[in-house]
């Protein structure tokens, strides 16, 4: 493991544990781009974590430390995610530069450490989320090319089964979206932050079509992760 001290961090704030891990990717260019931007005092942006294609980790901020990772974001109704969360940033271009796939040595060192993390902090399954669950409509990362399913089997988060039946007016959508932790108000209307919270939804749980629309395997999957939490 590499070291690159950024100076972006602080103290954690509260006495709550850190109880969240939350992945993202770089969304630049190269590895040595995110690097330098993460360590610019400027940019206020960084991670605990980053691992490159290759499998390679550098380590930017001490788990002890409030790494500047989530930004305005939201889980379970806590607003301040970076306090309560350990962030790792996946190299890859993202969306709309050249998005495309985590390479296998990638994600085998991601498992690896999220492994470790997990054994470190009382990090609940339903508390392994990308960026864009705690900030839908602002953030895409790490995005529908991650493959969640993979993490899980290896105990690394929730992967929901497909159910049929499940109730799908917007009502019952919302509250079961807040229910596994999303930012949404009860408006039993399918406005825009509705949409916003399906995608991230879909980007994580049914990557396969991110369209913002409430379908039979959307509320199918949505009510099989309902089941899986503790």
């Amino acid at each position: 493991m590499l070291n690159r001290p950024s100076p972006n961090f602080g103290e954690r704030r509260g006495d709550a544990p850190v109880d969240m891990l939350v992945l993202h990717y770089t969304g630049m260019a190269t590895a040595q781009l995110a690097l330098e931007r993460m360590c610019d005092p400027e940019s206020e942006v960084s991670a605990h974590y980053m691992i490159d294609e290759s499998g390679a980790i550098t380590k930017l901020v001490e788990e002890s430390n409030r790494a500047w990772h989530a930004g305005v974001a939201s889980w379970q109704g806590i607003d301040d995610v970076n306090s309560r969360s350990i962030g790792i940033e996946l190299v890859n271009p993202g969306h709309g530069n050249g998005y495309h796939n985590f390479p296998d040595p990638q994600m085998e060192t991601l498992t690896i450490l999220a492994l470790d993390i997990l054994r470190r902090h009382p990090i609940k399954a339903r508390n392994v989320v990308g960026h864009s669950d705690v900030a839908p409509g602002r953030k895409k990362d790490p995005g529908e090319f991650f493959n969640w399913a993979a993490l899980a089997r290896d105990g690394i988060g929730l992967w929901p089964g497909k159910r049929r039946g499940e109730p799908r007016d917007v009502k019952t959508i919302q509250q079961r979206l807040a229910q596994v932790g999303y930012k949404i108000e009860i408006t039993a209307e399918p406005d825009r932050q509705t949409r916003e919270v399906v995608s991230a939804f879909q980007r994580h749980f049914r990557p396969e079509r991110v369209d913002g629309l409430i379908d039979a395997d959307t509320a199918g999957r949505l009510g099989s992760l309902i089941r899986m939490l503790d």
